[in-house]
C-alpha cells in the first residue's frame, strides 16, 4: 500500500495529453518530481509550464518510446536528475483502424512500436533501477502502471492492429506483476485498461514519424474506423481527469486491473466465455444490432 507521495518521482510517458496529462497534474499537486515525456514539443512544453506553474521539479524530454536509443536517453537523464524513480506511467499510445489485412508494415511497425514497445522498453529499463533501490532501502516502494485499453481485453472488428498492441500490453503486465512478485514485495505494477474516454487519441495520427507515413489514400474501413473512434472518443462521459485519479487510487490499493467503465467487462465475460466453450467470437453488436448492420453495408458497399 503507498500512501505518501511527496517527494516521490514519477516519469510519464505521453505527458502532453490525456492520461500521462493529467496523471502529471495529481503528481503535481501531490507534490512529486515529474519526468515529462511526449512526442509533441508544443504539448510537451505546455504541461512543463503548468506543472513548473504548480511547483513541481520538472525533467522534460521529447522522446519517441518506440526507439530504444531515445528511451536509454530518457533513462540515463531521469537518473541522473532524481536517481530511480518510484512511478512509471507507460502510457504514451497511438490508435489506428481498418480491417486487418489493410494495414500496411509501416502500419504495424508504428503501432506495435509505440504502444508495445514503448511500454516494453519502459519496463525493461526503469524496472531494474527500482530493483536496485528497493535492495538499497527496505522503505522505498515503487509502481509502474502500464496503459492498455478495453481492446487489451475484447477484440472489436476493424482496430485489429490496435487490439493485438494492446492485447500484448494487458499480457506484459500481468506477466510484469508476477515476474515482480518472485522477488520483491517493494514494487508492484497495474495495467490501466481505460474504454472511451476524450483524449487525443483518436487524433495520433498527428504524431506519426515521416518514415511511416503511407503515400496511399486511407481505405475505406480506414475512414470509417476514424470515423467511429473519433464519435466513441469524443463523446466519451468519463473523463480523462477521472481516471488519472482512478490511477492514483489503484496505486495505493494495491488493485491492478484499472478499469474506466467496469460496465464493459460484461462483454469481457462473454468473450472468456466464447473461449471457455470454444464457442465461435459471439457477435461484437448484439447489444446494438444497428451499428453491425451499418458497418457491414458500409464495407461491402
Amino acid at each position: 500500500m503507498i500512501s505518501d507521495f511527496k517527494n516521490k518521482t514519477a516519469v510519464l510517458t505521453g505527458a502532453g495529453s490525456g492520461f500521462g496529462l493529467e496523471c502529471a497534474r495529481i503528481g503535481a499537486k501531490l507534490g512529486m518530481n515529474l519526468v515529462l515525456v511526449d512526442v509533441q514539443q508544443d504539448a510537451l512544453d505546455k504541461t512543463v509550464a503548468e506543472m513548473q506553474a504548480l511547483g513541481a521539479p520538472v525533467l522534460a524530454m521529447r522522446v519517441d518510446v518506440s526507439s530504444a536509443d531515445q528511451m536509454q536517453a530518457l533513462a540515463d537523464a531521469a537518473f541522473a536528475r532524481f536517481g530511480a524513480p518510484h512511478f512509471v506511467f507507460n502510457n504514451a499510445g497511438v490508435g489506428a483502424g481498418g480491417l486487418i489485412w489493410e494495414n500496411t508494415v509501416q502500419d504495424w511497425e508504428w503501432v506495435l512500436g509505440v504502444n508495445l514497445m514503448g511500454v516494453a522498453h519502459g519496463v525493461r529499463l526503469f524496472t531494474p533501477m527500482m530493483l536496485v533501490a528497493a535492495k538499497a532501502d527496505p522503505a522505498y516502494q515503487g509502481h509502474i502502471v502500464n496503459t492498455a485499453s478495453m481492446a487489451g481485453l475484447l477484440n472489436a472488428p476493424n482496430m485489429g492492429i490496435y487490439n493485438v498492441s494492446k492485447h500484448a500490453v494487458v499480457s506484459l503486465s500481468e506477466t510484469l506483476y508476477q515476474d515482480l512478485a518472485l522477488v520483491t514485495d517493494q514494487i508492484s505494477a497495474s495495467v490501466l485498461c481505460p474504454f472511451f474516454v476524450p483524449t487525443g487519441i483518436s487524433q495520433s495520427h498527428r504524431n506519426r514519424p515521416d518514415a511511416l507515413k503511407v503515400e496511399a489514400k486511407p481505405t475505406q474501413s480506414q475512414l470509417i474506423g476514424q470515423a467511429m473512434s473519433d464519435k466513441a472518443v469524443g463523446s466519451g462521459r468519463v473523463t480523462a481527469a477521472e481516471v488519472a485519479q482512478m490511477v492514483f487510487n489503484a496505486i495505493s490499493a494495491n488493485q491492478f486491473y484499472i478499469y474506466s467503465h467496469p460496465k464493459a467487462i460484461g462483454s469481457v465475460q462473454t468473450r472468456l466465455e466464447d473461449v471457455l466453450q470454444a464457442r465461435n467470437p459471439t457477435d461484437p453488436f448484439a447489444h446494438k444490432p444497428e451499428l453491425g448492420v451499418d458497418l457491414k453495408k458500409a464495407l461491402r458497399a
